[in-house]
C-alpha cells in the first residue's frame, strides 16, 4: 500500500507511451553510451595511428606531441557533450523533438573520435617531413 503523493519505485512512462519506448528514448543515456563507445574507438585509433607514426619517425618528438594534443583535445569535447545532455530533466530527456539535436551531436562526436587521431597525426607527419 502506498501513501498518497508518494513517488513510485520505478519511473513511470508518460500517458500514451509504453515504458519500453520511454526508457529507450532517454537522450541522456544514449549520449552517455555514445561517448563511452566513441572514447574506446578514439583510444584504439590513437594507439594504432600514433604507434605507427612513432615507428616511422624514430627519434622525432612530433609524434609524442601529437599524442599529448590528442589526449588534451578529446577530454573537453566529451565533457561538453556530456554536460549538454545531462542538464536535461526527465521530461526533456524523453522528448522526441530533441532527436535531431541528438543526431547532430552524435555525428559531431563520432567525427571527432574517428577523425582527430588521423588529422593530428597527419599534420605532425607533414610537419616532420618539412623539418627533415
Amino acid at each position: 500500500m502506498s501513501l498518497p503523493g508518494a513517488l513510485p519505485d520505478k519511473p513511470v512512462a508518460p500517458e500514451g507511451s509504453s515504458m519500453h519506448e520511454w526508457v529507450k528514448a532517454d537522450w541522456r543515456r544514449k549520449m552517455s553510451d555514445n561517448i563511452a563507445y566513441a572514447l574506446l574507438v578514439y583510444t584504439a585509433l590513437q594507439i594504432f595511428v600514433t604507434v605507427g607514426a612513432l615507428k616511422a619517425h624514430g627519434e622525432s618528438l612530433l609524434p609524442y606531441l601529437a599524442l599529448v594534443i590528442l589526449v588534451v583535445a578529446i577530454i573537453p569535447a566529451c565533457r561538453r557533450f556530456e554536460a549538454r545532455w545531462n542538464r536535461l530533466d526527465d521530461e526533456q530527456a524523453h522528448d522526441p523533438a530533441l532527436g535531431r539535436y541528438y543526431r547532430r551531436d552524435r555525428l559531431l562526436l563520432w567525427l571527432l573520435a574517428i577523425g582527430l587521431p588521423f588529422a593530428i597525426t597527419g599534420l605532425f607527419k607533414g610537419l616532420s617531413l618539412l623539418t627533415a
